[in-house]
């Protein structure tokens, strides 16, 4: 198989019937590593949100578990897709979810650019740093599962393509992007995670690239100084460099998919092992659409 034989493949599907199974060779063959890098940029862009970092920054998860509540995230969306969303177990993880967001009092429109940051974020990632660009059947799969994602979740106004995803993360941002302290604490309890993957000596270079691939108005929410061009450039030039490499890999076999290895499981997880221990719940049982609707419905903006 070559290495554009996936590719080949996809541009002969229809997103709109074949958009999971798309998704699921974008995630676990062509780009995992990439894949995760565009959502650890949409957890920042959350922060630049003053409403959004200040009930994160409320409820402590990051500064107590910091680790724990990256690893939680990650694998909720995998759960809901390795299946199927809408398989038993997909629907089970997204009633997990509904109860963990039900406690708190959310606008829909937070939802809908939360929901839309995990859309626009690996696109945009994998087309500046990604061994390839994205093919817009591709595009659309993201798209899609992000709007059945919101489906599964009882939220409104959802857009149907990656371009209406796109025009609210843009939008939204542009009118909700403001400093505020606690855009700054979280910000920085999810970056101590990041750089804690690596060895003492190398987590201050770490943290200096990780800013150095973050746009002006992000780190300016963040309360985050921009790094100097040398270091932007460097890093800019070092993912340009392992895209040329991977390029040249031979691709993921296809018994070999991408599994998730997170640091707070290193022997396994269950459902019930995600999210905070309040919303742990023994019952995985099949979500009908209306039982996920009326557990969780996100909160209009007055």
């Amino acid at each position: 198989m070559g290495r554009y034989s996936r590719l080949h493949r996809i541009r002969q599907m229809d997103p709109q019937k074949d958009y999971e199974r798309i998704f699921w060779w974008i995630t676990q063959y062509e780009f995992p590593w990439d894949y995760l890098q565009g959502v650890s940029i949409a957890f920042l862009r959350d922060y630049g949100v003053p409403r959004i970092s200040r009930l994160l920054d409320r409820t402590q998860e990051f500064e107590r578990a910091g680790q724990k509540r990256y690893d939680d995230t990650v694998l909720i969306a995998y759960e809901m897709v390795r299946e199927g969303m809408d398989s038993d177990h997909g629907r089970a993880t997204a009633r997990h979810l509904n109860r963990i967001h039900g406690r708190y009092r959310i606008p829909n429109e937070d939802y809908l650019y939360v929901l839309a940051t995990t859309v626009v974020g690996p696109k945009r990632w994998i087309d500046r740093y990604g061994w390839r660009r994205l093919s817009w059947q591709e595009t659309e799969s993201l798209a899609l599962v992000g709007r059945r994602m919101g489906e599964m979740m009882g939220i409104t106004g959802l857009p149907t393509d990656y371009a209406g995803f796109e025009h609210l993360h843009d939008a939204y941002e542009e009118e909700m992007f403001a400093y505020d302290p606690a855009n700054r604490r979280v910000a920085a309890a999810t970056m101590r995670v990041v750089t804690d993957w690596y060895p003492q000596a190398l987590r201050p270079v770490v943290a200096r690239a990780s800013l150095a691939v973050l746009d002006e108005p992000l780190l300016k929410a963040l309360g985050f100084a921009p790094q100097p061009r040398w270091v932007r450039t460097t890093a800019h030039r070092a993912l340009r460099a392992r895209a040329v490499l991977v390029r040249r890999l031979p691709p993921r076999p296809g018994w070999w998919p991408h599994r998730p290895r997170p640091r707070s499981y290193p022997f396994g997880w269950t459902l019930d092992d995600l999210g905070p221990h309040w919303a742990q719940s023994r019952q995985l049982a099949p979500l009908p659409e209306a039982d996920a609707r009326q557990e969780h419905r996100p909160q209009e903006r007055p």
